[in-house]
């Protein structure tokens, strides 16, 4: 009989001043607001009575801050390779006015000038799950809305563009995990 293969819960981080109004926010290190707080609260609720053999944590205050209010800070190991999309030039600024000038543009099929590509993205979440799928038990990640939907779309084995059909909302817990041998959605977007 094979071990039981880990599952991995997906934790969007709080929302933030940024989130709340659509702008592109991936190495700005934005706090949390109050009601990101209470979400975060609730997300731990949520998590309460489940037991990980790894937390992983982006290193932006926001993601932290979630997994600590979460009652998980204490297990906290700060991860690089979570830390949200490099948005480059268009750090900041909404799709709406980046559409002013380069129409139709998406994260997911666009070019984020001076940021990072899905495929950069994809190669640092794949590092990732390399290392959860290698743990006895379930493990836990902390990060932020792209990043984190890049990394469902790689654990699924697909492209990271396929990222774009799964919308996650603040903190809210999903997760990942088998239907026998094939890496499978058990629960999105929970609250």
């Amino acid at each position: 009989m094979t071990a039981p293969r880990p599952r991995l819960y997906v934790v969007r981080h709080g929302a933030t001043e940024w989130s709340e109004n659509g702008r592109h926010t991936g190495t700005t290190d934005l706090p949390l607001l109050p009601a990101g707080e209470d979400q975060a609260r609730e997300a731990g609720a949520l998590l309460a009575g489940v037991e990980f053999s790894l937390v992983l944590c982006s290193p932006l205050q926001r993601a932290r801050r979630t997994c600590a209010l979460t009652g998980l800070g204490d297990r906290m190991e700060v991860e690089p390779d979570l830390v949200e999309w490099n948005y480059g030039d268009y750090e900041g600024i909404t799709t709406k006015v980046i559409r002013d000038t380069v129409p139709d543009w998406t994260v997911w099929h666009g070019v984020c000038p001076g940021g990072e590509t899905a495929d950069q993205v994809a190669d640092r979440v794949d590092r990732v799950i390399a290392r959860v799928r290698e743990q006895a038990g379930d493990a836990i990640v902390f990060a932020h809305g792209h990043v984190l939907r890049v990394l469902t779309a790689r654990w699924l084995g697909f492209d990271p563009r396929a990222g774009e059909h799964f919308l996650l909302d603040p903190s809210t817990v999903s997760v990942l995990a088998w239907e026998r041998d094939a890496p499978a959605v058990q629960r999105w977007n929970a609250r």
